[in-house]
């Protein structure tokens, strides 16, 4: 909640999430907004411009183009979630559990990770559509997969400096379960990369998805998406050269808005390598202060808590009394000087 809140308070934060809460708009009501059917098709007004009646122009079959830009949005970011949705599955648990499970599942994770990051998104997914049928729930399932090995890092990495905290291992020892640990300790600590990474991935899918629909895989026409709507207009630039650019702007506000959010999560308290073993601090407790060698301003030894303060008799290290008194007695001397030479300056 903390991190939701301070992303709150960032401009850009604020200006992708009303971006992004458009585009959910109309990814869920996107049929009903449509000014007009997005299938039909009306042959007497082929590849016209805008207009008061079409106001995005029509395509090469004479379908409105503003219908079918709100229609496609729909199948466009759904995509995009299932697939993210399935990287999640097959990265954030496989990732987890190779630091908690043994030398053996860490070992054929992360061997399985390595050979998906070398499988290029595009041509696996046609391998998989070829293999399991030209469909929307196919390639999206084979983005997941290959997808899956950057939540596999991100989890992993942030799992490891938890597994090394002092407090994990504490509870380790007071005999608590593995499930305890990861449900207490381990979860609210990595949900902030996980979110971090997930508004990244979504881009990332999105630009992918658009990539397949755009070669025809996935999603068949003639039902409406950005990239099949982008492959479309490439086939009349001589007539509309301008019509590409309607898709192709919707998936870069999509995408960029996507990136503005996960910069501004990141910079508001997600927390890096370093910072995920340190246990939390209890509320209204202040950080320690340190200066120089001392001890810090609020440890038992400055407060005057439980703990034995050290003396000169027991600590060789520490200076005497006298020694104390001296060095007090040259500091005030060391002050008052410049005021008596100003004095004399005054005077004389």
């Amino acid at each position: 909640m903390r991190i939701l809140r301070l992303t709150w308070r960032r401009r850009s934060a604020r200006i992708a999430l009303v971006v992004l809460a458009v585009v959910a708009v109309l990814a869920v009501a996107g049929g009903a907004l449509a000014p007009d059917d997005p299938l039909a098709q009306h042959p007497a007004d082929m590849l016209q411009g805008p207009s008061a009646a079409h106001l995005l122009g029509t395509d090469y079959l004479g379908r409105d183009v503003l219908s079918r830009l709100i229609a496609g949005t729909g199948l466009s970011i759904a995509g995009a979630l299932e697939a993210v949705a399935a990287a999640m599955l097959l990265g954030v648990i496989p990732g987890v559990a190779s630091v908690w499970l043994g030398r053996t599942v860490e070992w054929t994770t992360q061997r399985a990770a390595d050979t998906l990051m070398i499988m290029p998104f595009t041509v696996f997914a046609i391998a998989v559509v070829g293999a399991l049928g030209n469909g929307m729930h196919q390639a999206m399932l084979a983005l997941g997969v290959l997808f899956a090995p950057l939540y596999f890092r991100v989890t992993r990495a942030a799992a490891l400096g938890l597994k090394q905290a002092q407090y994990v291992e504490a509870a380790e020892l007071m005999g608590a379960s593995r499930w305890w640990i990861l449900r207490t300790h381990v979860w609210g600590k990595i949900l902030p990369t996980i979110a971090v990474t997930t508004a990244q991935t979504v881009g990332q899918a999105l630009l992918v998805v658009s990539s397949l629909t755009f070669l025809g895989l996935g999603v068949q026409p003639p039902a409406p998406t950005w990239g099949g709507m982008l492959a479309s207009d490439l086939g009349y630039l001589a007539q509309q050269p301008w019509a590409p650019l309607i898709p192709g702007a919707a998936i870069m506000i999509t995408v960029g808005a996507l990136n503005l959010l996960a910069d501004a999560i990141r910079d508001s308290g997600a927390p890096t390598a370093g910072e995920l073993g340190k246990p939390p601090r209890a509320e209204g407790t202040a950080p320690a202060l340190v200066t120089g060698d001392r001890e810090p301003l609020n440890s038992p030894e400055v407060q005057g808590g439980s703990a034995k303060r050290a003396t000169p008799s027991e600590d060789p290290g520490l200076p005497s009394e006298d020694h104390a008194n001296t060095a007090a007695t040259a500091e005030r001397t060391h002050i008052e000087q410049p005021e008596e030479a100003e004095h004399r300056v005054t005077t004389g």
